[in-house]
């Protein structure tokens, strides 16, 4: 159980995801730049906080990080191939992304995780999954004209590098004013699997 309190912070908030290939953080860099402008009423992620999130636990106790961080070192799989298909929005979230395809090695990865998590009493999301980078959340609730804006200026979608995720990691995410921003609390390698 998690006690949050003035006098207890025994709560992480905790996500498992995987991290961005150097190529793919100056790729997403050149373009976020390229778009971004002081009108577009977006907050823009910082190339830091660019991850594909397997699952997201949300507020967690300390046993049950360790009992997370335990099952997840289980796992056992080969690095996953990721490719960056283009940006897109989540409209009615207000949110700028780019989409990650779905191969079957980064559902089973997805799959995976999201079951060693539930012996930890963590519930995996029922919507199907959806692979991506967040690059920009609009300030506001709903569809967000920064948005709009944006896609009058994608004319072409870029091309990204393809890579092999060799890792995913465990985040703690920490909010703020300014937005979130995240610290890596494990790795865990994927291997010859």
């Amino acid at each position: 159980m998690c006690l949050n309190s003035p006098y207890h912070n025994l709560c992480m908030r905790l996500f498992v995801g995987i991290p961005m290939a150097a190529a793919v953080i100056d790729e997403l860099s050149t373009i976020s730049l390229q778009l971004r402008s002081k009108e577009d009423g977006l907050r823009w992620q910082t190339p830091e906080s660019w991850h594909i999130t397997l699952q997201f636990l949300g507020n967690t106790s300390r046993e049950q990080y360790e009992c997370a961080a335990a099952q997840l070192r289980t796992l056992n799989m080969p690095p996953v191939p990721i490719r960056l298909e283009g940006l897109s929005a989540f409209n009615r979230a207000g949110i700028l992304i780019a989409a990650v395809t779905l191969t079957p090695e980064l559902l089973l990865l997805q799959e995976r995780v999201t079951t060693a998590t539930a012996h930890c009493g963590f519930v995996a999301e029922t919507r199907p999954y959806q692979p991506h980078i967040t690059l920009a959340r609009g300030k506001g609730k709903g569809q967000q004209p920064g948005l709009l804006a944006l896609k009058i200026k994608l004319r072409h979608q870029p091309v990204f590098t393809r890579f092999s995720a060799r890792e995913f990691l465990l985040y703690e995410s920490f909010l703020g004013p300014a937005g979130s921003h995240y610290e890596v609390r494990e790795r865990f390698s994927l291997g010859a699997g």
